[in-house]
């Protein structure tokens, strides 16, 4: 067994924050595209869980290029951190879209 170092936890970091990071510009794309104001967008993700697991999952692909940055440059490491911290989102996503 592999112990934990630091290039797992700044992988970890990455991958649990950056979706929370790319939020409002996902929301805010989305409210251009649709001819919405960000607000009204904005306050849909704060109220309603739904809404929140929708857009965390679009969340969850900025991930990919760090991962495949990583991957790349053969820092597997980081790459196993950034999956831990996706995965993280799992439970909230299959109990928003499954059992809600």
């Amino acid at each position: 067994m592999k112990k934990v170092t630091k290039e797992h936890v700044f992988g970890f970091l990455i991958g649990l924050l950056t979706p929370i990071v790319f939020l409002p510009v996902i929301v805010f794309v989305l409210s251009q595209s649709n001819r919405s104001e960000f607000s009204y967008l904005w306050h849909q993700v704060l109220d309603s869980v739904e809404y929140q697991s929708r857009y965390l999952s679009l969340g969850l692909i900025p991930n990919l290029g760090w991962f495949y940055l990583f991957l790349n440059r053969e820092k597997y490491a980081y790459t196993r951190g950034i999956i831990f911290g996706m995965l993280l989102y799992a439970p909230f996503m299959v109990y928003v879209n499954l059992i809600r």
